[in-house]
């Protein structure tokens, strides 16, 4: 658990792989837009930090968070050079057991893409009890989970480039 106020995005660029020459792929839920384009700017701010070249970034928007399967599927499928995806989404508690199935089909898919495809989605969704916990987690006091989302997408990019040169 995080604690009350500590930034869990910070990091060091000299652990970073150099990323000038991947490619990368956000898709971004369009429900809870106040937090996805949160994420999705610390993402983006994160990869320009890190040397990934701008026209290397692909942004796609769907409508809710379980779409982000779907989307980040037809992206692996229409980007053959892309090296790694990240799906940006928030859900929220609310009064219904909706929240708990959007969360287990959006977890379980993404899990999916993993298993099936060599490249890697990253898992950006924030499943928050209430909206300020969101806020905190999407360039609040906690941080931004996208920008952890872009070094861990960098991070796997370079073990993918690194495990298909050792086949």
């Amino acid at each position: 658990m995080a604690t009350e106020n500590k930034n869990l995005s910070q990091y060091d660029k000299t652990t970073i792989p150099n990323a000038k020459n991947f490619r990368f792929g956000i898709v971004v839920s369009e429900w809870n837009e106040e937090i996805t384009e949160g994420l999705f700017q610390g993402a983006f701010d994160a990869f320009i930090d890190c040397g990934v070249v701008k026209e290397n970034i692909v942004r796609w928007n769907v409508p809710g968070s379980f779409e982000l399967v779907y989307g980040c599927k037809k992206m692996q499928e229409s980007f053959d050079m892309l090296d790694a995806v990240i799906a940006i989404g928030s859900v929220i508690q609310g009064e219904t057991k909706h929240f708990d199935f959007v969360c287990d089909g959006v977890t379980q898919g993404i899990k999916d893409l993993n298993i099936a495809s060599d490249i890697p989605v990253i898992f950006c969704v924030l499943t928050d009890n209430t909206l300020q916990q969101s806020i905190d987690r999407s360039g609040g006091k906690h941080g931004n989970k996208g920008t952890e989302a872009a070094i861990a997408a960098i991070k796997m990019a370079q073990l993918r480039k690194d495990a298909t040169f050792y086949k």
